[in-house]
């Protein structure tokens, strides 16, 4: 089955899901079932590399939990004993319509709890949104660091993945360790808020763990732009010995594509931060050595444990396919709220928002990407640490070669410390050992 089938086919059901949904609203909230609201990208660019495997991950684990099918420790039924009920909302479309969205899960679908949010730019309008209408809200991706400086105090809002601070830091360190000859850099972001903030905290660590370093050339295309012939020649003509990009989906993919046919790539090292959900799919296009992350332990890079072997065997069975790091940062949000709700009220009983919000505040919990401590933004923020490794596509098939793992308290800042003034003070306190 082809990506855009698979989409076609995921966009249905999600639209049949909503459909039987707002015609339920007040049966449901009364039935006994929990109801979780997902978001994710079902149509676009996004779609294909990013969403859609999120999207067949959060079928697979609430299909397996409704059966208790689950290692230990999720291996009771549901949540609490209360069957999980999803509406699947695809998030393409912008940040006004995904406020639209939000509110219409909330105020009309009666859901619980909702889990979401891939674009930092849809995350950041959504998080005042969730705010003031009191309901837990996961977001499950959302890499820019801003999510926590814009909302000081947060009670509702939950960030189960990891922010950019942390990708390049990692990143950073990485280049150091295995590129220690490295004269210059360049980048190419996407423009907005993840892109910018991605680029300004890789340029600081490198100032710090590489200071000789210098920065050649920098490139700054609308996201979703898909052609980027000018910005290739840019880089083309600045010559770096490493190139840095934070693309992710689509965009990422036709940046190796288009760059590596006009030989940007021939003799520098290509990073790809987001790099991991093109692993299967790179075949011969990307450069071998191309370095990669998965933004955190997660897809080819997480830990071997009964609950990551548990959602590969699963997910590979139903959609056969390999779960890449967007599936395994859904199943991770999707544990963390049954984690929180029936830590918040005793077995069959459903708990208020504000009780699961509470229980959830400052929570540990074993998923497929082993132990995640939501130790930061007072709680509300997942603290793990990173991987990255270089890509190569060796006998049909590809393969990670140099792994370098680097521990949260090496990549991470203090809790109520800025991410971007940490890095340019040179990140103090970190404990790489």
């Amino acid at each position: 089955m082809t990506q855009s089938s698979i989409a076609r086919r995921a966009l249905t059901a999600a639209v049949a899901t909503a459909a039987l949904a707002s015609a339920t609203t007040a049966q449901a909230a009364e039935n006994g079932k929990f109801r979780v609201g997902i978001v994710t990208f079902l149509s676009g660019a996004a779609a294909g590399p990013f969403g859609v495997p999120s999207a067949h991950a959060a079928e697979t684990v609430i299909d397996a939990l409704n059966k208790g099918q689950l290692p230990a420790p999720y291996n009771t039924k549901g949540i609490n004993g209360m069957e999980i009920e999803a509406v699947i909302i695809d998030e393409n479309g912008g940040a006004t319509k995904q406020v639209e969205e939000f509110r219409n899960l909330v105020e009309r679908q009666k859901v619980d709890a909702v889990i979401g949010y891939i674009s930092s730019g849809d995350c950041l309008a959504i998080s005042p949104v969730a705010e003031e209408l009191k309901i837990p809200t996961i977001m499950y991706d959302c890499g820019t660091s801003r999510l926590f400086v814009e909302n000081k105090a947060p009670k509702y809002v939950f960030r189960t993945g990891l922010d950019a601070v942390v990708d390049n830091v990692g990143a950073a360190r990485y280049l150091a360790d295995t590129r220690p000859k490295m004269a210059s850099f360049a980048g190419i972001q996407q423009n907005y808020a993840w892109g910018q903030d991605s680029w300004v905290d890789f340029v600081e660590a490198m100032k710090h763990v590489k200071p000789t370093a210098k920065v050649a050339a920098e490139q700054f295309p609308k996201i979703f732009q898909g052609q980027y012939g000018a910005e290739i020649s840019a880089l083309s003509v600045a010559k770096p010995d490493v190139i840095h990009s934070s693309f992710w989906g689509g965009d990422m993919e036709a940046l190796v594509l288009q760059g590596g046919a006009r030989g940007l790539y021939d003799g520098k090292t290509l990073v790809l931060t987001c790099g991991e959900t093109g692993i299967e799919r790179y075949k011969g296009q990307a450069p071998n050595g191309t370095v990669i992350g998965g933004r955190g332990p997660f897809g080819a890079f997480a830990p071997k444990n009964a609950l990551s072997d548990w959602l590969r065997t699963a997910y590979r069975a139903k959609w056969s396919d390999e779960p890449i790091y967007p599936s395994f940062k859904m199943a991770q949000a999707i544990l963390a709220l049954k984690t929180a709700v029936e830590k918040a009220a005793p077995a069959g009983k459903q708990p208020s928002s504000d009780q699961i919000v509470a229980a959830m505040t400052g929570i540990t919990f074993e998923s497929p990407s082993g132990t995640v401590k939501m130790a930061r933004a007072s709680g509300h923020q997942a603290m793990q640490g990173i991987a990255y490794g270089e890509y190569h596509y060796e006998s049909g098939r590809a393969v990670l070669k140099n792994v370098k793992s680097y521990a949260d308290t090496c990549v991470t800042p203090p809790d109520g410390t800025n991410g971007q003034e940490w890095i340019k003070a040179g990140m103090p306190g970190a404990k790489c050992d």
